[in-house]
Protein backbone atom coordinates (compact mmCIF):
# COMPACT_ATOMS: atom_id res chain seq x y z
CA UNK A 1 0.00 0.00 0.00
CA UNK A 2 1.46 3.48 -1.12
CA UNK A 3 1.54 6.38 1.07
CA UNK A 4 -1.28 8.12 -0.88
CA UNK A 5 -3.43 4.95 -0.33
CA UNK A 6 -2.58 5.19 3.29
CA UNK A 7 -3.51 8.83 3.53
CA UNK A 8 -6.67 8.48 1.82
CA UNK A 9 -7.95 5.85 4.40
CA UNK A 10 -7.66 7.58 7.43
CA UNK A 11 -10.49 9.87 6.93
CA UNK A 12 -12.61 6.88 6.96
CA UNK A 13 -11.22 5.26 10.25
CA UNK A 14 -11.87 8.48 11.32
CA UNK A 15 -15.47 8.83 10.05
CA UNK A 16 -16.08 5.35 11.16
CA UNK A 17 -15.05 5.74 14.66
CA UNK A 18 -16.90 8.86 15.36
CA UNK A 19 -19.93 7.56 13.50
CA UNK A 20 -19.52 4.57 16.15
CA UNK A 21 -19.06 7.11 18.56
CA UNK A 22 -22.29 8.73 17.70
CA UNK A 23 -24.25 5.60 17.66
CA UNK A 24 -23.59 4.61 21.29
CA UNK A 25 -24.68 8.29 22.14
CA UNK A 26 -28.02 7.43 20.16
CA UNK A 27 -28.04 4.12 21.56
CA UNK A 28 -27.53 5.81 25.20
CA UNK A 29 -29.84 8.60 24.92
CA UNK A 30 -32.31 5.70 23.56
CA UNK A 31 -31.80 4.00 26.47
CA UNK A 32 -32.23 6.82 29.04
CA UNK A 33 -35.36 8.00 26.94
CA UNK A 34 -36.47 4.40 27.05
CA UNK A 35 -35.57 4.62 31.40
CA UNK A 36 -37.33 7.83 31.63
CA UNK A 37 -40.18 6.57 29.87
CA UNK A 38 -40.68 3.14 32.54
CA UNK A 39 -39.92 5.42 35.57
CA UNK A 40 -42.78 7.98 34.34
CA UNK A 41 -45.05 4.59 33.73
CA UNK A 42 -44.25 3.81 36.98
CA UNK A 43 -45.10 6.52 39.05
CA UNK A 44 -48.34 6.79 37.11
CA UNK A 45 -49.16 3.29 37.68
CA UNK A 46 -48.30 3.37 41.30
CA UNK A 47 -50.01 6.77 41.80
CA UNK A 48 -52.95 5.56 40.29
CA UNK A 49 -53.88 2.82 43.31
CA UNK A 50 -55.10 3.39 46.67
CA UNK A 51 -55.52 0.82 48.23
CA UNK A 52 -52.55 0.72 50.59
CA UNK A 53 -51.52 -3.29 50.08
CA UNK A 54 -51.77 -2.65 46.90
CA UNK A 55 -49.55 0.33 46.57
CA UNK A 56 -46.56 -1.07 48.81
CA UNK A 57 -46.30 -4.30 46.43
CA UNK A 58 -46.25 -2.55 43.34
CA UNK A 59 -43.85 -0.37 44.59
CA UNK A 60 -41.43 -3.22 45.32
CA UNK A 61 -42.55 -4.93 41.70
CA UNK A 62 -41.73 -1.53 39.75
CA UNK A 63 -38.45 -0.61 41.69
CA UNK A 64 -37.52 -4.62 40.54
CA UNK A 65 -38.55 -3.85 37.03
CA UNK A 66 -36.88 -0.54 36.75
CA UNK A 67 -33.11 -2.08 37.41
CA UNK A 68 -33.05 -5.11 36.13
CA UNK A 69 -32.32 -6.39 40.13
CA UNK A 70 -33.15 -10.10 40.60
CA UNK A 71 -34.14 -9.61 44.19
CA UNK A 72 -36.35 -6.69 45.98
CA UNK A 73 -38.04 -5.66 49.24
CA UNK A 74 -39.65 -3.39 50.59
CA UNK A 75 -39.40 -2.82 54.86
CA UNK A 76 -41.85 -0.60 56.88
CA UNK A 77 -40.59 0.67 59.86
CA UNK A 78 -42.73 -0.59 62.82
CA UNK A 79 -43.92 2.57 65.75
CA UNK A 80 -40.93 2.44 67.56
CA UNK A 81 -38.85 3.44 64.53
CA UNK A 82 -36.20 0.75 65.06
CA UNK A 83 -37.60 -2.66 63.57
CA UNK A 84 -39.41 -3.49 60.69
CA UNK A 85 -43.39 -4.61 61.44
CA UNK A 86 -43.67 -5.27 57.69
CA UNK A 87 -41.51 -6.73 54.77
CA UNK A 88 -42.81 -7.44 51.21
CA UNK A 89 -40.59 -9.51 48.99
CA UNK A 90 -40.23 -10.06 45.00
CA UNK A 91 -38.04 -12.72 43.44
CA UNK A 92 -37.96 -15.24 45.91
CA UNK A 93 -40.97 -17.98 45.25
CA UNK A 94 -43.22 -19.24 48.56
CA UNK A 95 -41.14 -22.18 49.12
CA UNK A 96 -38.11 -20.25 49.25
CA UNK A 97 -39.72 -17.73 51.81
CA UNK A 98 -41.16 -20.93 53.72
CA UNK A 99 -37.43 -22.67 53.84
CA UNK A 100 -35.49 -19.18 54.93
CA UNK A 101 -38.01 -19.02 57.93
CA UNK A 102 -39.70 -15.64 59.74
CA UNK A 103 -38.99 -11.55 57.82
CA UNK A 104 -36.20 -9.93 58.75
CA UNK A 105 -37.12 -7.08 61.81
CA UNK A 106 -34.52 -4.60 60.68
CA UNK A 107 -30.78 -6.16 62.27
CA UNK A 108 -28.06 -6.35 60.48
CA UNK A 109 -27.26 -4.02 56.67
CA UNK A 110 -31.20 -3.66 56.99
CA UNK A 111 -31.12 -1.75 60.06
CA UNK A 112 -28.05 0.21 58.79
CA UNK A 113 -30.63 1.88 56.50
CA UNK A 114 -33.37 2.60 59.19
CA UNK A 115 -30.46 4.38 61.45
CA UNK A 116 -28.88 6.09 58.35
CA UNK A 117 -31.59 6.95 56.03
CA UNK A 118 -29.85 7.58 52.99
CA UNK A 119 -29.13 5.84 49.64
CA UNK A 120 -26.34 2.96 50.15
CA UNK A 121 -25.19 1.50 46.73
CA UNK A 122 -22.66 -2.00 47.71
CA UNK A 123 -20.84 -4.11 45.10
CA UNK A 124 -20.62 -6.82 47.10
CA UNK A 125 -22.91 -6.65 50.32
CA UNK A 126 -21.09 -9.18 51.79
CA UNK A 127 -18.01 -6.57 52.33
CA UNK A 128 -20.03 -4.20 54.56
CA UNK A 129 -19.45 -3.76 58.37
CA UNK A 130 -22.56 -4.14 59.62
CA UNK A 131 -23.45 -7.25 56.82
CA UNK A 132 -24.00 -10.50 58.77
CA UNK A 133 -26.45 -13.03 60.13
CA UNK A 134 -27.89 -14.14 57.01
CA UNK A 135 -29.91 -17.09 57.28
CA UNK A 136 -29.06 -20.79 56.07
CA UNK A 137 -31.61 -21.31 53.37
CA UNK A 138 -31.06 -17.68 52.08
CA UNK A 139 -30.06 -17.37 48.31
CA UNK A 140 -26.77 -15.43 47.60
CA UNK A 141 -26.95 -11.80 46.88
CA UNK A 142 -23.79 -9.84 46.02
CA UNK A 143 -24.19 -6.61 44.48
CA UNK A 144 -27.27 -3.74 46.77
CA UNK A 145 -28.93 -0.66 46.39
CA UNK A 146 -30.70 0.55 49.67
CA UNK A 147 -32.89 3.86 48.87
CA UNK A 148 -35.16 5.47 51.83
CA UNK A 149 -38.94 5.92 50.98
CA UNK A 150 -40.22 8.89 52.49
CA UNK A 151 -44.20 10.10 53.46
CA UNK A 152 -43.86 13.88 54.17
CA UNK A 153 -41.30 14.02 56.97
CA UNK A 154 -41.64 10.74 58.39
CA UNK A 155 -39.50 7.81 56.82
CA UNK A 156 -41.81 5.09 56.08
CA UNK A 157 -39.62 2.37 55.09
CA UNK A 158 -37.14 1.33 52.81
CA UNK A 159 -36.14 -0.48 49.62
CA UNK A 160 -33.88 -3.37 48.94
CA UNK A 161 -32.64 -4.16 45.35
CA UNK A 162 -29.85 -6.88 45.02
CA UNK A 163 -28.11 -9.10 42.44
CA UNK A 164 -28.49 -6.46 38.98
CA UNK A 165 -28.93 -9.16 36.28
CA UNK A 166 -25.64 -9.97 34.44
CA UNK A 167 -23.26 -9.61 37.34
CA UNK A 168 -23.39 -5.97 36.98
CA UNK A 169 -23.23 -3.41 39.92
CA UNK A 170 -25.92 -0.90 40.24
CA UNK A 171 -24.53 2.29 39.18
CA UNK A 172 -25.26 6.06 39.93
CA UNK A 173 -28.21 6.15 37.59
CA UNK A 174 -30.06 3.20 39.25
CA UNK A 175 -29.71 4.94 42.40
CA UNK A 176 -31.12 7.91 40.61
CA UNK A 177 -34.01 6.30 39.14
CA UNK A 178 -34.85 4.10 42.16
CA UNK A 179 -34.52 7.77 44.65
CA UNK A 180 -37.02 9.44 42.10
CA UNK A 181 -39.20 6.84 42.44
CA UNK A 182 -39.06 6.32 45.81
CA UNK A 183 -40.15 9.58 45.82
CA UNK A 184 -43.74 8.93 44.11
CA UNK A 185 -43.94 5.94 45.97
CA UNK A 186 -43.96 8.78 49.10
CA UNK A 187 -46.93 10.01 47.73
CA UNK A 188 -48.26 7.46 46.87
CA UNK A 189 -48.30 5.88 49.90
CA UNK A 190 -49.45 9.22 51.54
CA UNK A 191 -52.77 8.99 49.35
CA UNK A 192 -53.71 5.74 50.36
CA UNK A 193 -53.17 6.22 53.96
CA UNK A 194 -55.50 9.04 53.22
CA UNK A 195 -57.85 7.36 51.49
CA UNK A 196 -57.96 4.80 53.88
CA UNK A 197 -58.37 6.96 56.64
CA UNK A 198 -61.33 8.54 55.19
CA UNK A 199 -62.78 5.04 54.40
CA UNK A 200 -62.20 4.11 58.35
CA UNK A 201 -64.14 7.14 59.19
CA UNK A 202 -66.65 7.04 56.80
CA UNK A 203 -67.35 3.26 58.88
CA UNK A 204 -67.12 4.54 62.12
CA UNK A 205 -69.64 7.12 61.53
CA UNK A 206 -71.88 4.60 59.81
CA UNK A 207 -71.36 2.43 62.65
CA UNK A 208 -72.20 5.36 64.78
CA UNK A 209 -75.40 5.77 62.84
CA UNK A 210 -76.27 2.66 63.03
CA UNK A 211 -76.29 2.34 66.84
CA UNK A 212 -78.12 5.55 67.31
CA UNK A 213 -80.89 3.73 65.28
CA UNK A 214 -80.81 1.03 67.07
CA UNK A 215 -81.63 2.93 70.32
CA UNK A 216 -84.20 5.38 68.49
CA UNK A 217 -86.14 1.79 67.66
CA UNK A 218 -86.28 0.54 71.15
CA UNK A 219 -83.51 -2.45 70.77
CA UNK A 220 -82.56 -4.09 73.81
CA UNK A 221 -79.28 -2.94 75.56
CA UNK A 222 -77.83 -6.39 75.27
CA UNK A 223 -78.59 -5.84 71.36
CA UNK A 224 -76.58 -2.42 71.01
CA UNK A 225 -73.74 -3.80 73.09
CA UNK A 226 -73.67 -6.47 70.57
CA UNK A 227 -73.56 -3.99 67.91
CA UNK A 228 -71.28 -2.07 69.49
CA UNK A 229 -68.63 -5.09 70.06
CA UNK A 230 -69.25 -6.13 66.13
CA UNK A 231 -68.81 -3.30 64.38
CA UNK A 232 -65.53 -2.16 66.20
CA UNK A 233 -64.30 -5.68 65.61
CA UNK A 234 -65.24 -5.12 62.12
CA UNK A 235 -63.57 -1.41 61.09
CA UNK A 236 -60.30 -2.57 63.12
CA UNK A 237 -60.00 -6.07 61.74
CA UNK A 238 -59.66 -7.67 65.26
CA UNK A 239 -60.05 -11.69 66.35
CA UNK A 240 -61.34 -10.77 69.82
CA UNK A 241 -63.87 -8.00 70.87
CA UNK A 242 -65.14 -7.70 74.70
CA UNK A 243 -67.09 -5.15 76.15
CA UNK A 244 -67.10 -5.53 80.10
CA UNK A 245 -68.81 -2.82 82.37
CA UNK A 246 -67.74 -1.86 86.12
CA UNK A 247 -68.88 -3.80 89.29
CA UNK A 248 -70.59 -1.86 91.78
CA UNK A 249 -68.17 -2.35 95.11
CA UNK A 250 -65.65 -4.32 93.83
CA UNK A 251 -62.23 -4.11 91.94
CA UNK A 252 -63.75 -5.85 88.81
CA UNK A 253 -64.88 -5.81 85.63
CA UNK A 254 -67.79 -8.22 84.83
CA UNK A 255 -67.24 -9.02 80.67
CA UNK A 256 -70.80 -8.84 79.41
CA UNK A 257 -70.08 -9.53 75.68
CA UNK A 258 -67.23 -11.66 74.11
CA UNK A 259 -66.82 -11.98 70.60
CA UNK A 260 -64.26 -14.26 69.06
CA UNK A 261 -61.54 -15.73 71.03
CA UNK A 262 -61.76 -18.29 73.76
CA UNK A 263 -65.64 -19.60 74.27
CA UNK A 264 -67.53 -18.90 77.93
CA UNK A 265 -65.78 -15.58 78.79
CA UNK A 266 -69.51 -14.16 79.13
CA UNK A 267 -70.22 -13.35 82.64
CA UNK A 268 -66.71 -13.76 83.96
CA UNK A 269 -65.33 -11.05 86.36
CA UNK A 270 -61.69 -10.02 86.06
CA UNK A 271 -59.79 -7.65 88.51
CA UNK A 272 -59.39 -4.34 87.53
CA UNK A 273 -55.53 -4.73 88.55
CA UNK A 274 -53.66 -6.45 85.96
CA UNK A 275 -55.60 -6.56 82.94
CA UNK A 276 -55.72 -4.07 79.85
CA UNK A 277 -59.17 -3.14 80.57
CA UNK A 278 -57.96 -2.09 84.55
CA UNK A 279 -55.43 0.20 82.78
CA UNK A 280 -57.64 1.79 80.39
CA UNK A 281 -60.47 2.36 83.10
CA UNK A 282 -57.31 3.83 85.98
CA UNK A 283 -55.87 6.10 82.82
CA UNK A 284 -59.74 6.99 81.40
CA UNK A 285 -57.64 6.62 78.02
CA UNK A 286 -57.05 3.97 75.71
CA UNK A 287 -54.19 1.40 76.50
CA UNK A 288 -52.55 -0.69 73.89
CA UNK A 289 -49.99 -3.28 73.38
CA UNK A 290 -47.80 -5.26 71.43
CA UNK A 291 -48.74 -8.46 72.64
CA UNK A 292 -51.66 -8.92 75.06
CA UNK A 293 -50.71 -12.67 76.44
CA UNK A 294 -46.82 -11.33 77.00
CA UNK A 295 -46.92 -8.10 78.23
CA UNK A 296 -45.35 -7.94 81.40
CA UNK A 297 -47.83 -5.35 82.79
CA UNK A 298 -50.82 -7.38 82.78
CA UNK A 299 -51.01 -10.60 84.69
CA UNK A 300 -54.80 -11.61 84.71
CA UNK A 301 -55.76 -14.19 82.46
CA UNK A 302 -52.78 -14.59 79.95
CA UNK A 303 -53.67 -17.77 79.07
CA UNK A 304 -57.49 -16.54 77.68
CA UNK A 305 -55.42 -14.87 75.14
CA UNK A 306 -53.04 -17.37 73.51
CA UNK A 307 -53.11 -16.93 69.51
CA UNK A 308 -53.75 -12.88 70.24
CA UNK A 309 -51.21 -10.38 70.21
CA UNK A 310 -51.91 -6.41 69.37
CA UNK A 311 -54.58 -5.32 71.27
CA UNK A 312 -56.18 -1.97 72.77
CA UNK A 313 -58.53 -0.81 75.48
CA UNK A 314 -61.36 1.48 75.30
CA UNK A 315 -63.29 3.32 78.01
CA UNK A 316 -66.45 4.03 77.23
CA UNK A 317 -66.86 7.38 78.87
CA UNK A 318 -63.15 8.96 79.21
CA UNK A 319 -64.13 9.96 83.36
CA UNK A 320 -61.98 8.40 85.34
CA UNK A 321 -64.55 9.14 88.02
CA UNK A 322 -67.41 7.32 86.22
CA UNK A 323 -66.69 4.53 83.16
CA UNK A 324 -69.64 2.99 81.68
CA UNK A 325 -67.87 0.14 80.00
CA UNK A 326 -64.54 -0.59 78.55
CA UNK A 327 -64.18 -2.76 74.77
CA UNK A 328 -61.32 -4.66 74.27
CA UNK A 329 -59.90 -5.54 70.98
CA UNK A 330 -57.21 -7.57 70.15
CA UNK A 331 -55.85 -9.32 66.75
CA UNK A 332 -54.06 -12.26 65.89
CA UNK A 333 -50.10 -12.74 66.89
CA UNK A 334 -48.34 -11.40 64.02
CA UNK A 335 -50.77 -8.53 62.67
CA UNK A 336 -49.94 -4.74 62.78
CA UNK A 337 -50.33 -2.63 66.02
CA UNK A 338 -52.97 -0.58 66.98
CA UNK A 339 -51.62 2.86 65.63
CA UNK A 340 -52.83 6.84 66.56
CA UNK A 341 -54.60 6.26 63.42
CA UNK A 342 -56.66 3.75 64.22
CA UNK A 343 -57.43 4.82 68.00
CA UNK A 344 -57.86 8.20 67.75
CA UNK A 345 -61.50 7.39 65.82
CA UNK A 346 -61.88 4.29 68.15
CA UNK A 347 -62.37 7.22 70.95
CA UNK A 348 -64.97 9.38 69.12
CA UNK A 349 -66.57 5.64 68.61
CA UNK A 350 -66.50 4.73 71.76
CA UNK A 351 -67.59 7.94 73.31
CA UNK A 352 -70.95 7.81 71.18
CA UNK A 353 -71.09 4.01 72.51
CA UNK A 354 -71.29 4.98 75.98
CA UNK A 355 -73.83 7.88 75.18
CA UNK A 356 -75.85 4.92 73.51
CA UNK A 357 -75.37 2.94 76.88
CA UNK A 358 -76.05 5.65 79.25
CA UNK A 359 -79.52 6.28 76.83
CA UNK A 360 -79.85 2.76 77.09
CA UNK A 361 -79.34 2.59 81.08
CA UNK A 362 -82.06 5.88 81.51
CA UNK A 363 -84.65 4.42 78.98
CA UNK A 364 -84.12 1.20 81.23
CA UNK A 365 -84.82 2.74 84.17
CA UNK A 366 -87.86 4.27 83.17
CA UNK A 367 -89.38 1.59 81.98
CA UNK A 368 -88.41 -0.16 85.50
CA UNK A 369 -90.18 3.15 86.92
CA UNK A 370 -93.44 2.88 84.65
CA UNK A 371 -93.29 -1.05 85.54
CA UNK A 372 -93.44 -0.23 89.16
CA UNK A 373 -96.05 2.48 89.08
CA UNK A 374 -98.34 -0.32 87.73
CA UNK A 375 -97.39 -3.03 90.13
CA UNK A 376 -98.39 -0.66 93.06
CA UNK A 377 -101.51 0.10 91.20
CA UNK A 378 -102.53 -3.94 90.38
CA UNK A 379 -101.37 -4.52 94.43
CA UNK A 380 -103.63 -1.49 95.25
CA UNK A 381 -106.48 -3.41 93.05
CA UNK A 382 -105.62 -6.24 94.52
CA UNK A 383 -106.08 -5.31 97.69
CA UNK A 384 -108.38 -2.88 97.84
CA UNK A 385 -111.39 -4.69 95.47
CA UNK A 386 -110.07 -8.84 94.71
CA UNK A 387 -109.24 -9.36 98.33
CA UNK A 388 -112.35 -7.87 99.54
CA UNK A 389 -114.78 -9.29 97.42
CA UNK A 390 -113.44 -12.79 97.92
CA UNK A 391 -113.26 -11.98 102.00
CA UNK A 392 -117.36 -11.37 101.68
CA UNK A 393 -118.02 -14.67 99.84
CA UNK A 394 -116.17 -16.55 101.88
CA UNK A 395 -118.20 -15.16 105.08
CA UNK A 396 -121.31 -15.86 103.05
CA UNK A 397 -120.67 -19.00 101.96
CA UNK A 398 -119.55 -19.49 105.83
CA UNK A 399 -122.86 -18.29 107.22
CA UNK A 400 -124.40 -20.13 104.24
CA UNK A 401 -123.30 -23.21 105.78
CA UNK A 402 -125.18 -23.33 108.96
CA UNK A 403 -128.25 -23.48 106.51
CA UNK A 404 -127.59 -26.50 104.75
CA UNK A 405 -128.64 -29.84 106.13
CA UNK A 406 -127.00 -32.48 103.60
CA UNK A 407 -124.21 -33.05 105.07
CA UNK A 408 -121.89 -33.64 101.81
CA UNK A 409 -122.98 -30.09 100.89
CA UNK A 410 -122.38 -28.87 103.82
CA UNK A 411 -118.54 -30.20 104.12
CA UNK A 412 -118.23 -28.57 100.60
CA UNK A 413 -119.32 -25.37 101.29
CA UNK A 414 -116.50 -24.90 104.03
CA UNK A 415 -114.09 -27.05 101.93
CA UNK A 416 -114.60 -23.46 99.64
CA UNK A 417 -114.13 -21.30 102.19
CA UNK A 418 -111.05 -22.76 103.26
CA UNK A 419 -110.05 -22.43 99.77
CA UNK A 420 -111.15 -18.64 99.40
CA UNK A 421 -108.54 -18.28 102.71
CA UNK A 422 -105.40 -19.67 101.17
CA UNK A 423 -106.41 -17.71 98.07
CA UNK A 424 -106.63 -14.14 100.04
CA UNK A 425 -103.24 -15.72 101.54
CA UNK A 426 -101.40 -16.03 98.06
CA UNK A 427 -102.75 -12.58 96.81
CA UNK A 428 -101.28 -10.95 99.89
CA UNK A 429 -97.63 -12.96 99.39
CA UNK A 430 -98.10 -11.62 95.56
CA UNK A 431 -99.23 -8.09 96.66
CA UNK A 432 -96.02 -8.22 99.01
CA UNK A 433 -93.73 -9.41 96.03
CA UNK A 434 -95.43 -6.76 94.08
CA UNK A 435 -94.81 -3.98 96.48
CA UNK A 436 -91.04 -4.51 97.37
CA UNK A 437 -88.42 -1.81 96.40
CA UNK A 438 -84.99 -2.03 95.79
CA UNK A 439 -84.62 0.74 97.98
CA UNK A 440 -82.44 -0.86 100.69
CA UNK A 441 -85.85 -2.54 102.52
CA UNK A 442 -85.71 -6.31 103.41
CA UNK A 443 -87.26 -8.25 100.50
CA UNK A 444 -88.94 -11.31 100.08
CA UNK A 445 -88.14 -14.10 98.22
CA UNK A 446 -90.55 -13.40 95.28
CA UNK A 447 -88.53 -10.06 94.65
CA UNK A 448 -85.27 -11.96 95.23
CA UNK A 449 -85.89 -14.52 92.50
CA UNK A 450 -86.95 -12.12 90.18
CA UNK A 451 -84.03 -9.49 90.54
CA UNK A 452 -81.51 -12.40 90.28
CA UNK A 453 -83.29 -13.39 87.08
CA UNK A 454 -83.22 -9.74 86.02
CA UNK A 455 -78.83 -9.26 86.78
CA UNK A 456 -78.60 -13.05 84.92
CA UNK A 457 -79.64 -11.21 81.23
CA UNK A 458 -76.53 -9.75 81.14
CA UNK A 459 -74.63 -12.81 81.42
CA UNK A 460 -77.40 -15.10 79.12
CA UNK A 461 -78.19 -12.01 76.20
CA UNK A 462 -81.64 -12.73 77.06
CA UNK A 463 -84.18 -12.61 80.15
CA UNK A 464 -84.60 -15.83 81.86
CA UNK A 465 -88.58 -16.82 81.90
CA UNK A 466 -90.13 -16.88 85.77
CA UNK A 467 -92.30 -18.86 87.16
CA UNK A 468 -93.35 -18.34 91.08
CA UNK A 469 -95.75 -20.45 93.00
CA UNK A 470 -97.17 -20.70 96.51
CA UNK A 471 -96.50 -18.90 99.57
CA UNK A 472 -92.66 -17.77 99.24
CA UNK A 473 -92.48 -14.98 101.08
CA UNK A 474 -93.89 -16.61 104.04
CA UNK A 475 -93.49 -20.68 104.04
CA UNK A 476 -90.39 -20.35 103.36
CA UNK A 477 -87.60 -20.03 106.06
CA UNK A 478 -84.93 -16.81 105.75
CA UNK A 479 -82.12 -19.30 106.24
CA UNK A 480 -83.73 -21.85 103.25
CA UNK A 481 -84.44 -18.77 101.08
CA UNK A 482 -80.60 -18.05 101.49
CA UNK A 483 -79.86 -21.24 100.65
CA UNK A 484 -82.04 -21.28 97.28
CA UNK A 485 -80.90 -17.85 96.07
CA UNK A 486 -77.05 -19.12 96.60
CA UNK A 487 -78.04 -22.30 94.07
CA UNK A 488 -80.44 -19.84 92.12
CA UNK A 489 -76.98 -17.86 91.32
CA UNK A 490 -75.18 -20.91 90.61
CA UNK A 491 -77.09 -22.04 88.51
CA UNK A 492 -77.69 -19.33 86.51
CA UNK A 493 -73.71 -18.29 86.53
CA UNK A 494 -73.39 -22.14 85.25
CA UNK A 495 -76.29 -21.68 82.38
CA UNK A 496 -74.39 -18.53 81.25
CA UNK A 497 -70.71 -19.73 80.90
CA UNK A 498 -71.51 -23.46 79.76
CA UNK A 499 -74.47 -23.80 78.46
CA UNK A 500 -74.75 -22.03 74.94
CA UNK A 501 -78.49 -21.69 75.40
CA UNK A 502 -81.19 -19.46 73.45
CA UNK A 503 -83.73 -20.24 76.57
CA UNK A 504 -83.65 -20.80 80.40
CA UNK A 505 -86.89 -21.05 82.60
CA UNK A 506 -86.61 -20.89 86.32
CA UNK A 507 -89.44 -22.04 88.54
CA UNK A 508 -89.51 -22.11 92.12
CA UNK A 509 -92.85 -23.54 94.24
CA UNK A 510 -93.77 -23.80 98.05
CA UNK A 511 -96.39 -26.51 98.52
CA UNK A 512 -96.36 -26.55 101.94
CA UNK A 513 -93.97 -29.30 102.30
CA UNK A 514 -91.02 -28.30 100.52
CA UNK A 515 -89.91 -25.18 98.51
CA UNK A 516 -88.47 -26.50 94.58
CA UNK A 517 -86.31 -24.55 92.53
CA UNK A 518 -86.19 -25.94 89.04
CA UNK A 519 -83.86 -24.38 86.18
CA UNK A 520 -83.87 -25.61 82.94
CA UNK A 521 -82.06 -24.89 79.49
CA UNK A 522 -81.85 -25.61 76.16
CA UNK A 523 -78.10 -25.67 75.59
CA UNK A 524 -75.45 -28.58 75.04
CA UNK A 525 -76.05 -30.53 78.26
CA UNK A 526 -73.74 -31.59 80.82
CA UNK A 527 -70.13 -32.92 78.58
CA UNK A 528 -69.31 -36.35 80.61
CA UNK A 529 -65.83 -34.58 81.12
CA UNK A 530 -66.92 -31.27 82.47
CA UNK A 531 -66.04 -29.89 85.63
CA UNK A 532 -68.35 -31.20 88.57
CA UNK A 533 -67.27 -29.00 91.28
CA UNK A 534 -69.95 -26.63 90.96
CA UNK A 535 -72.73 -29.31 91.41
CA UNK A 536 -70.89 -31.39 94.00
CA UNK A 537 -71.39 -27.87 95.86
CA UNK A 538 -75.21 -27.77 95.18
CA UNK A 539 -75.55 -31.57 96.22
CA UNK A 540 -74.04 -30.89 99.70
CA UNK A 541 -75.99 -27.66 100.19
CA UNK A 542 -79.11 -29.87 99.79
CA UNK A 543 -77.80 -32.21 102.36
CA UNK A 544 -76.96 -29.68 104.58
CA UNK A 545 -81.14 -29.22 105.00
CA UNK A 546 -81.87 -32.46 104.29
CA UNK A 547 -83.02 -31.57 100.74
CA UNK A 548 -82.18 -33.13 97.46
CA UNK A 549 -80.62 -32.14 94.26
CA UNK A 550 -81.12 -34.21 90.82
CA UNK A 551 -79.48 -33.48 87.27
CA UNK A 552 -81.95 -34.24 84.29
CA UNK A 553 -81.54 -34.63 80.77
CA UNK A 554 -84.90 -33.60 79.00
CA UNK A 555 -85.70 -35.52 75.81
CA UNK A 556 -86.39 -32.56 74.04
CA UNK A 557 -82.45 -31.78 74.74
CA UNK A 558 -80.31 -29.37 77.34
CA UNK A 559 -80.44 -29.60 81.26
CA UNK A 560 -82.86 -29.96 83.75
CA UNK A 561 -81.45 -28.78 87.19
CA UNK A 562 -84.03 -29.60 90.29
CA UNK A 563 -83.08 -28.24 93.94
CA UNK A 564 -85.27 -29.00 97.02
CA UNK A 565 -85.78 -28.39 100.45
CA UNK A 566 -88.13 -29.30 103.45
CA UNK A 567 -90.16 -26.03 104.90
CA UNK A 568 -92.64 -27.48 106.90
CA UNK A 569 -93.16 -29.02 110.18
Amino acid sequence: MGDGEARSRIPQLRLDELLEELQARIDAARGTRDRVHSLLEAVLSVGRELDLTQVLRQIVETAAALVDARYAALGVIGPDGETLSQFLTVGLSEEQIARIGPYPTGKGLLGELIRHPEALRLADLSEHPASYGCPVHHPVMRSFLGVPVRVRDDVFGNLYLTDKRGGEEFDADDESVISTLAVAAGVAIDNARLFEEAQRQQRWLSANAEITRALLSGSARSEVVGLVAQRAREITGAELAEVSVPVAGADTVRVELALGGEDGRAGLEVPLAGSLPGLACAAGASVTTSDLPGDPRLTVGAGAFAGLGPAVAVPLGRSKEQVAGLLLLARRAGEPAFTDRETAPLLGFADQAALALELAERRRDAEQLAMLEDRDRIARDLHDLAIQRLFATGMTLQSAARFVEHPGASERVLRAVADLDETIKIIRSTIFGLRARESGEAQGLRARVVRAAEEAQAGLGFAPRVSLEGLLDTDVPAETADHVMAVLGELLSNAARHAGARRVEVSLRATGSQVVLAVQDDGVGILEQGRRSGLRNLAERAEQVAGSFEVLSPPEGGTRLVWTAPIGG
